[in-house]
Formats: structure tokens, sequence, C-alpha cells
């Protein structure tokens, strides 16, 4: 009973600590030496440890002359020190963005002066750090992590001698993330109200004192950043961080660390399915009880694959930076509606919208459009692109998908992705979800290439899997295995390989990037 007791008060609180980013904190006084992050290489740091350097993080920053709604920006992988700030801003009221530390000198310039950075932590192995900084008078404190950068302060000995003791004036912050800038310039999203995810919603993913998150992706997305690394944090689980994606280190990563709950997108599970059986069999990965996946379209035999071997501990979302209805599918569900992200949610509205605004029919395709969450949000500083994404009270991401007669959506793609032949409209990812089922395919992108009568033509872009060969009969046995289960307008015309596709950092394929050479020298009407 006082086991019960205890745990109860511990909740309570969490929940209170949450509405001021004190919740690690409550976790480092509740179990000061578990570990809170592995990090890549093996080391780690405890809860106790890193809530040191969260509160030391508060003190530099105000002591540099930031205050509560001030931008701080981080330029990281995927490390110990990337939670720490992230902790840091949580609790004092700053406004932290993650940078993607892959980007050029001229795209890290651009959003540490567009989201207006005051202060900036970089990772010495980012090369182009310095020279981005340099060209954002804005920052007026510059932090090095793990190395030396010309004119910024060394994180460690930043924080030496800095008083470690928990802040007793915290405010929470928040976060503004950029769109992946598919199309011009990446724009943040702003939400002026912070998201508080109730102990609740742990408690329902099966979080205990045992678990153990693994963060495989870049810690800088939304989907890594919400659903490892401050699920870890607000769950009180320990974080096991992996630099970048390998297959067979991520399963003995599983096994190793008895790893319970993970985020991964469709390619991971694609090219974990790839691993040879024999390797397969060498790890032990019974520990997993939560998958949360998403961020792109996964075929249905993929993901059936994946459950057949995991077991039903899949579950599918369905949403976006901006916010809005959060689509919610888990395994068991999903093999009833194969294909589907989910029922309609209660509290927040969606729908689906003609190219007049009317509102689609069951089983018919259109645009869709989810209610805007409390508070709003606004793409930071673009107020044409904010009005041109909203109808009423309602925003769109530009995907494309369909409810059916049930209230379950199913998505078909991307408006910008849509192929037009013959003022018929053709969804490449239906396409996609055929064409990966052939025992030749590792994975598809089909676009709409120029055709001077029908305007555009579906050509599918294919890669094969390891053992096969690019050849006219393979290219024929393809697009025969499409013509048995597609309409006939939806068959390819024609099916090229290619030695890789393009990817986004959160695993999307860039289908733009598969269409230009096809469209180079003619204009192409989105």
């Amino acid at each position: 009973m006082d086991a019960v007791k205890e745990r109860a008060g511990l909740v309570e609180r969490l929940e209170a600590a949450a509405l001021t980013g004190m919740t690690l904190a409550e976790w480092a006084q509740a179990q000061p030496d578990k570990p809170c992050v592995i990090d890549p290489d093996g080391r780690a740091r405890t809860f106790a440890e890193v809530n040191a350097s969260a509160n030391r993080l508060v003190r530099l920053l105000r002591g540099a002359g930031l205050q509560a709604g001030d931008a701080v920006a981080l330029v990281s992988s995927n490390r110990a020190e990337f939670v720490e700030v992230l902790a840091a801003c949580l609790r004092g009221g700053f406004r932290i963005t993650p940078v993607n530390w892959h980007l050029t000198e001229g795209e890290i310039a651009y959003i540490l002066n567009d989201c207006e950075a005051k202060a900036v932590f970089c990772e010495a192995r980012v090369a182009a750090s310095a020279a981005a900084v340099a060209h954002a008078p804005g920052v007026r404190l510059k932090v090095a992590i793990a190395g030396d950068i010309p004119g910024f302060l060394d994180y460690d000995e930043a924080l030496a001698g800095v008083d470690a003791s928990d802040i007793d004036d915290p405010v929470l912050g928040n976060q503004m993330l950029y769109t992946s800038g598919t199309t011009g310039r990446p724009k943040g999203v702003f939400r002026p109200t912070p998201v508080i995810v109730p102990q609740a919603m742990y408690a329902t993913r099966g979080y205990d004192e045992a678990s153990v998150q693994l963060c495989a992706g870049p810690a800088y997305h939304a989907a890594p950043l919400a659903f490892d690394v401050r699920a870890a944090m607000g769950a009180g689980a320990t974080l096991v961080f992996l630099d970048k994606w390998d297959s067979e280190r991520t399963l003995a990563t599983i096994h190793e660390r008895r790893v319970t709950h993970l985020h991964l997108v469709p390619i991971m599970f694609q090219r974990l399915l790839a691993v040879p059986d024999a390797v397969k069999a060498r790890y032990e990965l019974s520990s997993v009880k939560y998958v949360v996946h998403g961020a792109a379209p996964c075929p249905p035999e993929v993901k059936m694959a994946m459950i057949e071997w995991l077991g039903p501990v899949l579950n599918e979302y369905y949403a976006g930076s901006e916010g809005g209805a959060g689509f919610m599918i888990d395994s068991h569900e999903w093999l009833k509606k194969p294909g589907s992200v989910g029922k309609r949610p209660v509290l927040m509205g969606s729908k689906i919208l003609d190219d007049a605004g009317n509102e689609c029919p069951p089983n018919v395709a259109g645009t869709i459009y989810h209610q805007l969450p409390p508070g709003g949000f606004t793409y930071y500083k673009d107020e044409t692109k904010t009005a041109a994404a909203r109808v009423g009270d309602f925003f769109t991401m530009g995907d494309v998908g369909y409810f059916d007669e049930d209230g379950y959506l199913f998505l078909t793609g991307r408006s910008a992705e849509t192929i037009i032949s013959g003022g018929v409209n053709i969804y490449p990812q239906e396409i996609d979800n055929e064409l990966i089922k052939h025992d030749a395919v590792a994975d598809s992108a089909t676009v709409g290439v120029p055709h001077d009568e029908w305007g555009e033509q579906v050509k599918a872009v294919i890669l094969l899997k390891p053992g096969y060969e690019p050849s006219e009969a393979l290219a024929r046995e393809i697009l025969d295995f499409a013509r048995a289960s597609l309409p006939a307008f939806k068959v390819p015309r024609s099916l090229d390989f290619a030695a890789d596709l393009p990817r986004s950092e959160a695993g999307k394929i860039q289908r733009g990037k598969v269409r230009a050479p096809y469209w180079e020298g003619r204009a192409r009407q989105i």
C-alpha cells in the first residue's frame, strides 16, 4: 500500500512539474542514479547529472541576458547534451529550435536568423557551424559541444562552477520546429501554447520503471523528438541514442539494452526486414512492447510482416508539427482495417475537401484538413503561407486521403505529388503499395512524367532488392504484376530502375527529386 501511495504521489508531482517544465527534475529526485541518456559510444549520464546540467544551462543563458520567450538554437547530433539543452529550455522559459545539423552553412544561418536565436549550441563535428553563426548577428551566446569552435565557449568549461541546484523560478518553455522546406525556404511552426503531455498518456503506452527508449532517428526531427526524446524525459525512461541508422546495430542495441519502446519509420521497417534470417536469429527482441511509427505512409505488406515478426506492438500515428487532430491505430485495430492510420478523432475534427471546398463522401479522396489545435499556430513570420493552408478553423498539411464508411482514414499521398493524367487524379502511394509486394522490389517511387496528349503519364522508379539485376524482362514482369491488382489507368506505363531513392531525414521519399530529371526543360503545373 505504501508503494501505491508513493507512486500516486510521484504522478501528482510530475503532473504539477510539467506545468513549469520541471518534469525531469522530479525524476532526478525519484531516481537520481538511474541512467537518463546513453550516448552512441556507450557513455551514460544519470538523471541527477542531466538535471544538474539543465539547471546550470538556465543560469548560463540568463547570465547572457536571455529572458523567457527568447529563442535558443541547437545544432547537435544524438547525444546527452541535446537532452540537457532541451531540458534547460523547457524550465527556463526559452523557445528551442533544434536544427538539422546536416544542412549547409547558408541553410543553418537562415534558420538561426529566422527563429531570432539569441543563443546557439553547436556540436564541433558540424563543420558549417562557425560560418553559419557568423551570419547570425542576433546571437549573443555561442557554445561549442564536444570540441573547439573558434569564438565559442566550451560547453563543459562554461558550466563548470555554475550552481547546479534546481532553479526556484521555472517558466515553461516552448519549441519551434521547421518544416522540411520541400518548396522554398523552411518555415518555423510557431505554436504559442506549449504542448503538455499528461502522465496518463505514458501509462497507456506501457511505460514503467524498467522502460528503455531507443532513439534511432535524428532527435532534431519532430517525431523522434516527441516519441523518443521527450517521451523518455516525461516517463522517466532511460534513453538510448544511436548516431546513424544501421539495421544490425539497431537489433543488437534492442537485444543488449532490453529496449521496450522505440519510434521507427517505414524505411527502417523495410531495412530491418531485409536483414538475413540468420542475422536476425542472433538477437532476442521480446523486450519490445511498444513501437510507434508514422512520418511516411507504410505499405500494408511491410507493416504486416513487422507485426508477424514482433507481434501486435506496432502503433501508427498520423499528425504533423502543426498539431491538430492526431490519428492513432494499434496493431489489433489495424489488422481489421489494413492500411488505415486510424479513426476520425472525437475531440478534434478532420475532414476531406475536394478542389471546390466541398466535403468528400466516404471512399472519395481529397485534401485532408484538421481542426486547429488549442492556441492555434502560424508559420513564423509568413502570414501568406499561414493563410493559404487555412479553411476557416481548419488547416491542411497538403496530404491527400479519404475516410471509409466507418470513419477510418487512408492516406493516398500529397497534393503536390498527385499525378493528373487526362484530367484524372492518380495517387502514387496507392501504386507503390502494390509494387512493393513484388519479390524483387525493395522500394518504389511512382511519379508523373510528361506526356504530350495526357499531360502526365505514370512512371514507376524501382529500387531492387539485393540479388536482382535490372533488365527489360524484369521490368515487364513487375508491370504485369501491377496490372493484376491495379485498375488499368493506375498501372505505370513505364518503369525505370534506380540505384537509390532520395529520402528526407524523416524517411519520406522525396518524389520531387525523383521526378525532376524527367521534367527538365518543361514546366509542370502543381
